[in-house]
């Protein structure tokens, strides 16, 4: 594989689902949003989002972490008991709130990223299509808190893999599984973005990888995640 890995692009007609359990706040979020996103349904607490899930099926559910209804599990709850469509529904969690605890328990209930309502629009709208596309996205300063809580030793992982990155290639792979987009990677490790995507494309080239989808599935088997 040769040149330069590109950001993800854009993924014409996902279909959304937005859970929140305020109706203005969902309202200036579909304000907010590309509209190449379909918004399919909303729901305002978990009885009524593990029902709308299950009728639209949607590509990507944006979720609250704390809703009322349930069993008092909130957006954790609407994971758990959607369970059966986590082949086809990847989910996003969408909250003020950015505690440990909240964000360990949503991601071990199976979705797939975290960001803080302080994201502009342009960034949640990447989040989706970013999640949409398989990968796992967190608002840089929440990575930290997922690493403590799974573990981040690399002791599963053969030497002569490590071998094949360079100290620099190593870090960057590690932001990009993590979910950082390039600019977020170049602003961490005060490189340009074109650095970035040199070093994104000897690291896919070396692990024999074709996409960031890959790559975080490999760091995520070799407990890099």
């Amino acid at each position: 594989m040769s040149g330069t890995a590109p950001e993800p692009a854009e993924i014409p007609g996902i279909r959304l689902v937005i859970v929140d359990d305020h109706a203005i706040f969902r309202s200036g979020l579909k304000a907010d949003l590309d509209p190449s996103l379909l918004v399919v349904g909303e729901a305002g607490s978990v009885d009524d989002a593990v029902r709308v899930i299950a009728e639209v099926r949607p590509d990507v559910v944006l979720l609250d972490v704390h809703l009322p209804g349930g069993r008092g599990g909130g957006g954790h709850e609407v994971i758990t008991s959607s369970a059966a469509l986590h082949g086809t529904t990847r989910f996003l969690a969408l909250s003020v709130s950015d505690a440990a605890e909240d964000v360990v328990s949503v991601i071990r209930a199976g979705a797939r990223g975290y960001i803080t309502k302080s994201a502009s629009g342009k960034d949640i709208t990447d989040a989706i299509n970013r999640v949409a596309g398989g990968d796992a996205v967190f608002s840089p300063r929440l990575a930290g808190f997922v690493l403590d809580a799974f573990g981040t030793s690399p002791a599963e992982i053969a030497d002569d893999e490590l071998d094949r990155l360079s100290a620099r290639e190593l870090e960057v792979m590690r932001l990009i599984a993590r979910g950082y987009s390039y600019k977020e990677v170049a602003k961490e490790l005060f490189i340009g973005i074109k650095t970035v995507e040199t070093h994104v494309s000897a690291v896919l080239r070396k692990l024999q990888l074709s996409s960031r989808h890959e790559l975080t599935h490999w760091a995520a088997q070799r407990r890099l995640l």
